[in-house]
C-alpha cells in the first residue's frame, strides 16, 4: 500500500487573503492527501520548519502580495540548508509569466495561476511525488555468498 502524500499549504508574508489556499487544501484533502495548513502571516522559516516536522512531500505556497521573488527563493534556500531539498515546492497566486520562468529555473517545481482547476493541481502532485514501492516487492532470503575459485 502506498504512503499518503503529505502536503503543507502555506501563506507566507503579509498577504491576508487565504480563500484560494483553503480551497486548494480542501481539494487535496478530498483527493486523499494529508494536508497541513499553516494559516496566515507565516515566515519562510516557520513554513520550512513545519514542513520538516510534518515530514511533507510537497510545500504549496500561496502568494498574492507580490513578494514571490523573495519568498520562493528563501524557502528553497532554507530547505537546502536543512538538507530537505527533496521536498517539492509549488505555488500559486498572482505571479507574472516572466517571474514564473525565473522561479522555475531557481527550483520551484510548478506554479499555478488564478483560476487553475483544483483537479489540475491534484493531478500534478500525484504524478510528481515519488511514491514508495509496494511492500513485498523486495526479494527475501539470504544474499548469496561470493564463490571463491580455487587455483591449482
Amino acid at each position: 500500500m502506498y504512503k499518503k502524500i503529505r502536503v503543507l499549504v502555506g501563506k507566507p508574508g503579509l498577504d491576508g487573503h487565504d480563500r484560494g489556499a483553503k480551497v486548494v487544501a480542501a481539494a487535496l484533502r478530498d483527493a486523499g492527501m494529508e494536508v497541513v495548513y499553516t494559516g496566515l502571516h507565516q515566515t519562510c522559516e516557520s513554513v520550512v520548519e513545519a514542513a520538516i516536522q510534518e515530514d511533507v512531500d510537497v510545500i504549496g505556497l500561496s502568494i498574492l502580495s507580490g513578494a514571490h521573488m523573495t519568498i520562493f527563493p528563501k524557502v528553497l534556500k532554507l530547505l537546502k540548508a536543512k538538507k530537505a531539498s527533496g521536498v517539492l515546492v509549488i505555488g500559486g497566486g498572482i505571479i507574472p509569466a516572466e517571474d514564473m520562468k525565473k522561479l522555475q529555473k531557481a527550483g520551484v517545481r510548478k506554479l499555478f495561476g488564478p483560476g487553475t482547476p483544483t483537479s489540475e493541481i491534484v493531478g500534478w502532485i500525484e504524478l510528481n511525488v515519488h511514491k514508495p514501492k509496494k511492500k513485498g516487492t523486495k526479494k527475501r532470503g539470504r544474499p548469496k555468498k561470493a564463490s571463491k575459485k580455487r587455483r591449482k
